[in-house]
């Protein structure tokens, strides 16, 4: 079926869901004094998004028949020849992006019927993760930086709105403002790339702009030795680190799990986190061409990956230290990225897609059962009560750390693989920090596995000091944790069937993707990597079948990395509960490190905080007490004053006086035009 899509039918996948945010929006809440009742509302909003999924894997499965789209939907103006338009480009690396986001987005909405049931905002939160579907398959969708653009500032702007859901609480007010912010640091650099590329290339258009890309990387920047093409790339990844939350504007993503616990799962493990990876991909005709921007890429992408790992062992709350998972996941993907296996990134992008949602929403049916406790130390033995959760939450585990045959597997060894092939600066530390990786993924998710599901019962005691008041519960009239004698229970269907669902993916999504993705024709065209690039090649040259590559990992040092991460959690949380109490007592200096998450956000804080306050300050003393009102505005008028204070003397009122004053100025004015006669000889 190779030809070109119907751009009405592909019109329809981004319209349908924002058709549903608006009805759930407007009718469903007090804006429209609440017309339409719950279930019409998630039922609207559902239906959006399953016309968008059905439509979306319609359009991958032409796309693998070799049917495309590039083109104009419309025309917003035209300003000095410059087009501003939107535009859609449909093709391979598009099309799964639309699947993935749709495919979770629906698992979300379902689950969300469940999780959200006795919550007075549930028109609201349906209408908020409809609309940011809506913005993310704008951004993916996209032909043009304008569009790209867009999307891009649209999901910020939902996120804020569904991290802050609960705007009555100080922690979420707060946290939602720390994403905002931290965003728009990264979003700077951001529309500094998009303005560069503007100026030299002089469009907005992907197409136009790959074209003109040797020419591009022939400039300097002005007044610089800098190459324009290096310079661009890195503001438009320092986008990416804003969105895709990379060391050091990573900050704001754990606090961010002060929203619902769906969000977690669509926002901060498929969909808005991964934008900075798609767009990354997208641009690698660009990329490609800078080493050096590539080099920066990979050091950022595995400082996040190792060191936000860390973090994941330390945590107590359920939901952060899969937050802190994901940190370390998207800094696999930056890896890849930097190592030019850009197929690799979004390879892995996908498989965790299906697997971090699956160990959020999870993490969300685990909260349910425990009355509110977010606290894995006060939970233990779960598997009897939750046998759903606790076998899908199992298997998303298993995918995680990279068990061989599962998805995570083929996408993460790829990577490490890829990262290994590398000669480009900082390749050294990046196979370092990404084997190291390895087994501190493995030990932080089994000590969360083992610590929740199974082991003693530690839930329905008296609270201990360290008892988990849950930040997801939002009724805050009601007991958190569950009473003593209280017993956990399962998830309604709800919960429980999007869990299977995304457990399917989670388990065979990468045996199956692994050879057109990365190894066959899928990204043809799509994605271009240079001849001086090498990992690619290498990968293709190893590879011998997704069996034979699962069987060859038993012996590969990644494999055993991880068991002994999955060894050592279980020893020391189901066999010897003394060993972590001793390495907290020997090195308190280093957990005191981790506990405080490196000092960034305290040194945010000081130098960022403080400093913008006491900037402002300065501002306001010098420049706006000072300079305007004391100089400019008071200065003035004493001038005036003064002036006039001096020239009252000279108003006497007599004529004679006057008349005076008029023979002087005529006497000045003839002595300073007068012509002297020269003597000179």
């Amino acid at each position: 079926m190779a030809g070109q899509l119907n751009p009405n039918v592909l019109l329809a996948v981004p319209l349908a869901p924002l058709a549903g945010a608006a009805i759930a929006g407007l009718f469903g809440t007090k804006f429209f004094g609440n017309k339409i009742g719950r279930t019409a509302s998630h039922t609207a909003t559902i239906l959006g998004v399953l016309i968008a999924f059905i439509i979306s894997f319609q359009t991958l499965l032409a796309v693998m028949d070799g049917a495309t789209y590039h083109g104009t939907v419309y025309t917003w103006m035209t300003v000095m020849g410059l087009k501003l338009e939107v535009g859609f480009l449909i093709d391979s690396l598009t099309a799964m992006m639309m699947c993935v986001v749709t495919f979770v987005s629906l698992m979300v909405h379902i689950y969300t019927i469940g999780y959200m049931a006795e919550d007075e905002g549930y028109n609201r939160f349906f209408s908020y993760i409809s609309l940011f579907t809506f913005s993310m398959l704008m951004l993916v969708m996209s032909n043009n930086f304008l569009q790209l653009f867009f999307g891009w500032e649209a999901v910020g702007l939902v996120s804020y709105l569904l991290i802050g859901f609960w705007y009555t609480r100080p922690t979420a007010i707060y946290a939602n403002m720390k994403a905002f912010l931290v965003n728009r640091v990264g979003d700077f650099g951001f529309i500094l790339g998009i303005g560069l590329l503007l100026a030299y290339a002089g469009s907005m258009n992907y197409g136009e702009v790959f074209a003109k890309r040797a020419d591009l990387a022939t400039m300097t920047l002005p007044g610089t030795d800098w190459m324009l093409l290096t310079v661009a790339c890195i503001c438009l990844f320092i986008g990416a680190m804003g969105k895709s939350a990379q060391f050091p504007l990573h900050v704001w993503l754990p606090d961010s799990m002060e929203g619902p616990t769906p969000i977690s799962a669509l926002i901060h493990a498929a969909t808005m986190v991964t934008a900075g990876i798609f767009m990354v991909a997208r641009m690698s005709p660009l990329f490609e061409l800078s080493d050096t921007a590539l080099s920066f890429v990979l050091v950022i992408g595995s400082i996040t990956a190792l060191f936000m790992g860390f973090l994941g062992i330390i945590q107590n709350d359920i939901k952060r230290v899969v937050a802190y998972s994901t940190l370390s996941q998207l800094g696999y993907m930056t890896v890849a990225l930097g190592a030019s296996a850009y197929s690799v990134a979004v390879f892995h992008l996908m498989t965790h897609a299906f697997f971090k949602a699956l160990l959020f929403l999870g993490a969300g049916a685990v909260i349910i059962g425990m009355h509110h406790d977010q606290d894995i130390r006060n939970m233990g033995g779960l598997r009897k009560y939750m046998p759903i959760t606790w076998i899908t939450s199992l298997l998303g585990s298993l995918a995680l750390i990279g068990t061989p045959f599962f998805a995570g597997f083929y996408s993460k060894d790829s990577i490490i693989e890829a990262v290994h092939a590398t000669h480009i600066a900082g390749a050294g530390f990046a196979n370092f920090a990404v084997l190291a990786g390895v087994f501190v993924t493995a030990f932080y998710s089994f000590r969360m596995y083992f610590l929740v599901f199974h082991g003693e019962e530690r839930f329905g005691k008296a609270h201990d000091d360290h008892h988990g008041h849950g930040h997801d519960d939002h009724h805050d009239d009601h007991h958190h944790g569950l009473a003593p004698g209280e017993k956990p229970h399962e998830a309604p269907w709800v919960v429980t069937v999007p869990l299977m669902l995304l457990a399917i993916p989670s388990v065979v999504i990468g045996f199956i993707a692994i050879g057109p993705m990365l190894h066959g024709d899928f990204f043809n065209g799509v994605i271009f990597v240079g001849d001086n690039h090498h990992a690619m090649k290498e990968l293709h040259e190893e590879f011998h079948g997704a069996t034979a590559m699962a069987l060859h990992a038993l012996s590969t040092a990644p494999f055993w990395l991880a068991l002994a991460g999955v060894a050592s959690a279980y020893y020391c949380y189901m066999v010897n509960r003394k060993v972590p109490e001793w390495f907290y007592n020997k090195f308190r200096a280093i957990y005191t490190i981790l506990d405080n998450k490196y000092f960034m956000d305290k040194f945010n804080e000081v130098v960022f905080g403080k400093g913008a306050v006491l900037l402002g300050r300065g501002l306001w003393s010098g420049g706006d007490r000072a300079l305007i009102d004391g100089l400019i505005v008071n200065g003035s008028a004493k001038v005036v004053g003064w002036f006039s204070a001096l020239i009252r003397h000279f108003q006497t009122g007599y004529i004679y006086h006057y008349a005076f004053v008029m023979i002087i100025g005529v006497l000045l004015f003839l002595i300073y035009f007068m012509p002297f006669p020269s003597f000179a000889k």
